[in-house]
């Protein structure tokens, strides 16, 4: 067998190898106050609208999503960079977000927890299961919106040590793809 030239790596650095993204801004309302939180552990489930996060009672947010059992993921771009990361670094315990960021929250439709009119896209979701055990919220989007008139698209990715990764050029498939992908997507 030969050798190769990679380098032990610690594991409990192993989830910066595969973490997930891209960075959301994910706003809550617990019936008083909206708050936003910044999270990059999500997911996607299949070719539907459902989504999980990871989260727990760390966040000050998770009390609203276990009380309202709703949410809205907003999804940010490059040049919302250092709100995102400072809306995740100061607690919606003590500060408003909004206020404090410079973002705009802006009426939805189907939930009460705010959009965020600077980012890029915005889901209004219902929380449908919890699955305590591991901290993962489960999210069915009822109403997704996108701005498609931003200059500015490209999504961050955490890498989990402070860094992080920007979405550069496309590279369509689809063709290749066609059997695996649903009718209208």
């Amino acid at each position: 067998m030969r050798r190769t030239a990679m380098k032990r790596l610690p594991i409990g650095k192993a989830f910066t190898l595969m973490e997930s993204g891209p960075v959301v801004l994910v706003t809550t309302n617990d019936g008083k106050q909206n708050n936003i939180m910044t999270i990059s552990w999500t997911m996607v489930m299949d070719f539907t609208p459902r989504f999980a996060l990871t989260t727990g009672p760390w966040n000050y947010s998770y009390a609203a999503l276990r009380k309202s059992k709703e949410c809205v993921i907003a999804i940010p771009t490059v040049d919302l960079l250092d709100q995102v990361i400072g809306v995740g670094t100061c607690s919606g315990a003590d500060t408003d977000k909004f206020k404090k960021f410079g973002l705009t929250p802006a009426k939805g439709k189907f939930v009460k927890s705010p959009l965020i009119k600077e980012c890029l896209a915005n889901i209004e979701c219902k929380v449908i299961d919890i699955v305590k055990k591991h901290n993962i919220i489960i999210l069915e989007g009822v109403a997704a919106y996108v701005d498609p008139s931003r200059k500015e698209q490209r999504t961050v990715h955490a890498v989990g040590d402070g860094t992080f990764i920007v979405d550069g050029r496309k590279l369509n498939r689809r063709k290749m793809m066609r059997s695996k992908l649903p009718e209208g997507v």
